[in-house]
């Protein structure tokens, strides 16, 4: 690694118009590399720092899966039992089989129950608004209601449970399952669990005042091409602690989150997952094919597809790079990224993880795919 060459793939992609980045980089025990750029605020031009909080969007599926194998190695937890034994509103799903032009939705029951382990899969046959056409003509005609967010996971599955990897809403639900078979709210579950003892001092569900002070704007290219600043403001605590989404953090303190699963599942503060369980975990379901990520919704994504052509699985709940990928991760890496352009992958044979976040829409947005590319080839630059 050469940190002269990852700064200069931060500087290019701020001058290619986005408007922060923070990036990092960690061995299993500790922060190699940490540089943030850009600005945080575009009305004052406050710069951006290493302790910049930023929204997660789906890299919160990172931290639920976390919770989840906790919940398995406590037997709270049964992967393949049904999930409405834990959630009993999930039972209510059904399969999609038609939907008219008048937006009316036909079903019929799945022809198996839904299983936490088909959540943490992607397998359930939940799938998002931006990434399917069908669900996104259902999210134009769903009624405002006082809980737009339980609204928001309670769709139609596209397919019986198990039969596929489709990508979705199904963390959401694991998370509900979480708070279940704890009894607490999933917040408090990560608090007690993760942030505690991973250390974390700026992550959370809730936007504490403090967190709120370091809060980046999240910005956006519109029709015209040009990148500016969104008006949304997040609430102080949310409708519904979301297992997919929804979690708000700095880089130093998912870099800690990414040393558990690319070490031996050590915390400063303990044993966060046992070395026995990462070994299965990380392994997933080998086979499992990863679709690309079409875009229904072209505000929120363009078509994404990590790695084209290259063999992919998916693991505990994370892609799996099934085979080395030339000056950059080895086979067994695991990543994923969220909405928001928040990249982050972890490489347990190399002993290196890396976060690349910006706060930019629409996801994978070419000034942000373009940087973290480049991000990740200048990490491994002199490796091997």
């Amino acid at each position: 690694m050469r940190p002269a060459a990852i700064d200069d793939t931060v500087d290019t992609t701020i001058d290619a118009g986005a408007p922060l980045v923070i990036a990092g980089v960690t061995s299993p025990h500790e922060t190699t590399y940490l540089r943030s750029a850009g600005v945080r605020t575009p009305g004052n031009a406050d710069p951006a720092t290493a302790d910049t909080v930023i929204a997660l969007y789906s890299v919160t599926k990172a931290f639920t899966a976390t919770a989840a194998l906790q919940c398995v190695e406590d037997g709270l937890i049964d992967l393949d039992a049904p999930a409405r034994d834990y959630v009993p509103e999930i039972g209510d799903l059904e399969v999609l089989t038609a939907l008219d032009e008048d937006g009316t939705a036909h079903t019929r029951p799945p022809v198996r129950d839904i299983t936490p382990r088909m959540l943490l899969l992607h397998t359930s046959g939940l799938g998002y608004d931006m990434f399917d056409s069908r669900y996104a003509a259902l999210s134009r005609r769903r009624v405002t209601s006082a809980t737009p967010l339980r609204d928001s996971i309670t769709t139609p599955l596209l397919h019986d449970p198990g039969d596929r990897w489709t990508y979705g809403t199904s963390m959401d639900w694991m998370g509900l399952v979480i708070a279940a078979v704890r009894g607490q709210r999933l917040e408090d579950v990560f608090r007690e669990r993760i942030y505690a003892p991973c250390g974390m001092a700026s992550t959370s569900f809730d936007v504490t005042p403090d967190m709120r002070a370091r809060l980046a704007t999240v910005h956006r290219r519109n029709r015209e091409g040009e990148i500016v600043a969104t008006r949304a403001t997040p609430p102080d605590t949310p409708e519904l602690d979301m297992g997919g989404q929804g979690l708000f953090s700095t880089v130093p303190d998912i870099l800690a989150l990414l040393r558990v699963w690319l070490g031996d599942g050590t915390a400063p503060g303990g044993q966060a997952l046992r070395p026995e369980t990462l070994e299965w975990a990380v392994r997933g379901r080998p086979g499992l094919e990863i679709t690309p990520l079409p875009a229904a919704i072209p505000a929120l994504t363009r078509p994404a597809e990590f790695f084209p052509g290259r063999e992919k699985s998916w693991a505990y709940s994370f892609l799996v790079n099934d085979d080395d990928v030339p000056g950059r991760r080895r086979a067994g890496s695991l990543s994923w990224a969220g909405l928001g352009n928040v990249f982050y992958w972890i490489d347990r044979t190399s002993g290196v993880a890396a976060v690349w976040a910006a706060q930019l829409l629409p996801f994978f947005d070419p000034v942000a795919a373009d940087g973290v590319d480049a991000f990740e080839r200048a990490v491994y630059d002199g490796a091997r």
